[in-house]
């Protein structure tokens, strides 16, 4: 795989994502239930957030570096996700629609950086970067979708 097929293969996802909240109003974007209590809002806050765990990782990756586990530092990833979705809950929602669109064009820039050996093949990075990013949207878009026919959005 080429940087170009790997930034494509994440815009695909991305937009696909995208797609799933585009011509929601602002009341409909901050109702909860959408998953379990979560509005679209903190969807979109979450995701962003581990795109920017994947904006924190990847270099660590790259130079060989490990980081510790979720486990270890907040208990769990459920216990890391209750607690970056408490604290952007204060967020508006044009501040949460900021910091994603700022937080996927870093993503897509360390993306293009990257090198090429990192990206021809499965490694460390590829299988981060999937994780955070191109195998995450796909489960937040369908629960957004679902969502949306059920109150025939």
């Amino acid at each position: 795989m080429t940087k170009e097929e790997l930034v494509r293969k994440v815009e695909k996802a991305w937009d696909a994502f995208q797609a799933s909240f585009a011509g929601l109003g602002e009341a409909q974007m901050t109702e909860p239930g959408v998953t379990g209590e979560w509005s679209v809002k903190e969807i979109l806050a979450h995701v962003t957030t581990w795109e920017q765990e994947a904006l924190k990782s990847l270099p660590v990756i790259l130079e060989g570096g490990r980081l510790p586990r979720y486990s270890v530092v907040y208990g769990g990833i459920d216990a890391f996700n209750a607690l970056t979705t408490e604290q952007k809950r204060k967020l508006s929602l044009d501040e949460v629609l900021a910091e994603m669109e700022e937080t996927h064009r870093q993503l897509i820039a360390l993306i293009q950086r990257a090198p090429e050996t990192e990206v021809a093949r499965e490694t460390r990075f590829r299988r981060r970067l999937r994780l955070d990013t191109y195998s995450h949207y796909p489960i937040h878009e369908a629960a957004i979708r679902e969502w949306r026919a059920q109150k025939g959005w």
